[in-house]
């Protein structure tokens, strides 16, 4: 079986590349999307649309342009990881997440035991909590190879 699988969340670690490792020594058949993952172009995606004078129209354009490829990507997978990272508030995964409940596509979250609490109805629309990499390729291996 093969498996198209979307990692959304933080970009700030490797944690995608872990899992792309991990997927590749198993021998899962899988292939991996991201949102764009470098900050400064995603922030600046709408910046060619024209220049605002505040600093919320920016961030309104360029979240609609990244919305085109983040939306069309988690639509197009099969699974999506959503990454919480402890570093920085990921609105954004929380958005993914919910997006994916409301589609009823199957998603696994990733994240430390220290935001079980503020995760819990994130935690609870999803199909596995992982607290590793490894969690997450181990659940890609029985889903696709069991």
């Amino acid at each position: 079986m093969s498996f198209n699988v979307y990692l959304s969340g933080e970009i700030h670690t490797d944690w995608r590349e872990e899992i792309q490792r991990g997927a590749e020594a198993a021998g899962l058949d899988v292939v991996f999307t991201a949102p764009v993952t470098d900050h400064e172009a995603s922030d600046a995606a709408g910046d060619h649309l024209g220049e605002n004078t505040e600093q919320f129209w920016r961030d309104h354009q360029s979240a609609k342009v990244n919305a085109i490829r983040t939306r069309t990507l988690i639509e197009q997978s099969d699974l999506v990881v959503v990454r919480f990272g402890d570093k920085y508030k990921q609105w954004n995964a929380a958005f993914d997440a919910g997006y994916c409940a409301a589609l009823g596509k199957p998603y696994v979250t990733l994240h430390d035991a220290d935001t079980v609490h503020p995760l819990k109805e994130v935690d609870a629309g999803a199909q596995a909590w992982c607290t590793t990499t490894d969690q997450v390729v181990e659940t890609l291996r029985y889903v696709l190879k069991a």
